[in-house]
């Protein structure tokens, strides 16, 4: 939908009863760790300069304005109302992360690896429970004050609290975090936590403890906020842009995980509600990089006269992560949608061979799986291993969950499959339903409607083809386009019949997930469980994949989740490229090779003033 193009968003178990052992080669109970990885040996250790994927030389300066791919939280690419991106209220704008530090960072060409930031160093007890971090003294807020233990233990209560859902639901099993000395801070856990939740919990934003004594951090405000991060609040204009500018006397800029990041003095985000009035604005050279999302805007409109004479070029990169599940997801709540029969004949209404050549100029693949793209994906018939953990629930699961795993159909390519029509029909009828009057109606004589929310009209041209063999069917369907601030909140509330929405997970999966999918996440507003699921057995092996003791255990997990996920037709999948189609003014630098596990872009590639000069934006 990272919603997300990208949302990115970070989401305890129990059977997590084991000790914690952290993965460098260290056991849970030894001297302090300058790492922590979920599986695995650590890529890099203590001495380390930079990561392998920077340019430690990289320089400084420059503009970067772009319109983002991905967002976290309540950030919204349209528009905005507050700068406080961590709370479930407002609209923030994205990439307000840049301007605060946490305990922990990742490094991108490892799976799931975080070394230390304001922590320097991390212990964890014997027992798994407690992870003390012990700070950098250096760490300094933009108004010269110290950052402390008490910013620290301050910050991880006031989230688990009041912070975004996404967050505070998250660390349900974080019991408190504790300052012990002035650079020493203890973070509790409960003992029914995951391997992944305390890397979860030292990538999470510091505040000042002083600053948020003086403002409500509940509540939304266009203040600028006190923060320590590489950048701070620049210009800006509400429903128009926001500038972040470089903090030139940031406290870590030259530690090995800052080392060749955050080059450009200004990184502008652009707003926009509507692509083409985006990408007329690249094209005059307002923003200067983009990631095109719109296949017919990359397959016909870039013959502008800057392609021609080479000041603008375009190239792809491979996305190797997961793409995550995009669709139509259903609101399940609703009694209309109870019944997955009625889901998968809506299902059958929307072709996907059609669209993908008359629409998206035969650039994506059809979506099948909640991990596709990746090694989580579940493919042919299930293996011992899956059979292990599906077999307890056999009575409880369709029997299709044993067998090869469901994918959406495959038309004819028309745009109006008669024989997938038949088996919507087909199905309708096994649900109850009738036609009267021209119109279906379920067994009470209430008619099935559907309406599809949006915050964009850039789906219009999609949904309309979907709608139209819909009302063959006798279903009353519409589209519907709706502000940016109304359609977050309808998601929030799960006021919405249909909604788009795109999950990206990560190569090692989070307690995130349990946001997505489970039965306790259903009800809670600002979830991601938008389909409403709730069901024991989902919540059973998404414990399993999270408390999993290595990697294979993890992937066999997601495996036969991924089955019974798509046994239970929570949604009309869409589609998926797995490659970055950039463009951009040539006017940049960039390492030579990108992480495995993200696209940095923004933090990692840096302005370059020979190029700039060539093709006149050195300005």
């Amino acid at each position: 939908m990272t919603t997300t193009r990208r949302t990115f968003l970070k989401l305890a178990g129990a059977a997590a009863t084991l000790p914690l052992l952290p993965t460098s080669g260290q056991a849970a109970g030894s001297g302090p760790l300058h790492g922590l990885s979920v599986f695995g040996e650590l890529k890099y250790g203590p001495d380390f300069s930079h990561f392998g994927y920077v340019d430690p030389d990289a320089p400084k300066g420059g503009k970067f304005s772009f319109r983002v791919p991905y967002w976290y939280y309540n950030q919204n690419v349209q528009t905005y109302n507050s700068f406080n991106s961590f709370i479930l209220k407002g609209d923030a704008p994205p990439r307000m992360e840049l301007c605060f530090d946490s305990l922990m960072v990742r490094a991108w060409d490892e799976p799931d690896a975080i070394y230390g930031l304001v922590a320097e160093t991390v212990e964890i007890s014997a027992d798994g429970n407690t992870y003390i971090f012990n700070l950098r003294p250096e760490a300094r807020f933009h108004d010269g004050s110290k950052l402390t233990a008490a910013d620290v233990a301050f910050s991880l209560n006031l989230l688990k609290a009041d912070g975004h859902p996404l967050i505070s639901q998250t660390i349900q099993e974080m019991k408190e975090a504790e300052a012990l000395e002035e650079y020493r801070v203890a973070v509790h856990f409960t003992g029914q936590h995951t391997k992944q939740l305390p890397l979860e919990v030292a990538q999470l934003p510091i505040f000042s403890k002083r600053y948020y004594t003086t403002y409500d951090f509940k509540q939304t405000t266009l203040t600028p906020p006190l923060s320590s991060g590489p950048f701070k609040v620049g210009k800006h204009a509400v429903g128009r842009f926001i500038q972040y500018n470089r903090f030139k006397d940031y406290w870590g800029k030259n530690l090995p995980v800052t080392a060749g990041h955050y080059n450009f003095d200004i990184i502008r985000v652009d707003l926009f509600r509507d692509n083409q009035v985006a990408f007329e604005a690249f094209k005059k050279g307002n923003v200067t990089y983009q990631e095109e999302f719109s296949s017919k805007i990359w397959s016909t409109e870039y013959n502008f006269p800057a392609i021609e004479d080479g000041r603008v070029v375009r190239t792809t990169f491979p996305d190797g992560r997961p793409s995550g599940a995009q669709g139509w997801f259903f609101n399940t709540r609703r009694k209309k949608f109870a019944d997955p029969r009625v889901r998968e004949a809506i299902g059958y209404a929307f072709d996907f061979e059609w669209s993908n050549e008359a629409l998206f100029y035969g650039l994506y693949k059809r979506t099948q799986s909640f991990f596709e793209n990746s090694d989580m994906k579940a493919t042919g018939l299930p293996d011992k291993d899956e059979l292990a953990l599906l077999e307890p629930f056999r009575n409880q699961v369709a029997e299709e969950v044993f067998g090869v795993p469901y994918s959406p159909p495959v038309s004819n390519g028309s745009g109006f499959d008669r024989s997938m029509l038949a088996a919507a029909n087909k199905l309708l009828r096994e649900a109850g339903y009738t036609r009267k009057d021209g119109k279906l109606v379920d067994p009470d004589g209430e008619p099935l409607s559907i309406e599809f929310l949006n915050n964009s009209p850039a789906f219009e041209r999609i949904t309309l083809p979907f709608v139209k063999n819909l009302e063959r069917l006798g279903v009353e369907a519409t589209f519907r386009v709706v502000d940016p601030a109304q359609y977050q909140s309808r998601l929030n509330d799960f006021d919405f019949d249909v909604c788009t929405r795109r999950y990206s997970l990560t190569s090692t999966l989070t307690d995130s997930v349990r946001s997505y999918w489970t039965s306790a996440s259903a009800d809670v507003p600002g979830s991601q469980n938008l389909a409403g699921i709730a069901d024991p057995v989902v919540d059973v092996l998404i414990e399993k994949a999270l408390t999993a003791d290595n990697r294979p255990d993890m992937v066999t997990a997601a495996r036969a989740l991924d089955r019974v996920l798509r046994a239970g037709r929570y949604w009309v999948p869409q589609w998926y490229s797995g490659t970055h189609r950039i463009a951009k003014w040539d006017m940049f630098g960039a390492p030579k090779e990108k992480p495995d596990y993200f696209f940095p872009v923004e933090s990692t590639w840096w302005f370059d003033q020979e190029k700039a000069e060539k093709i006149g934006k050195a300005g």
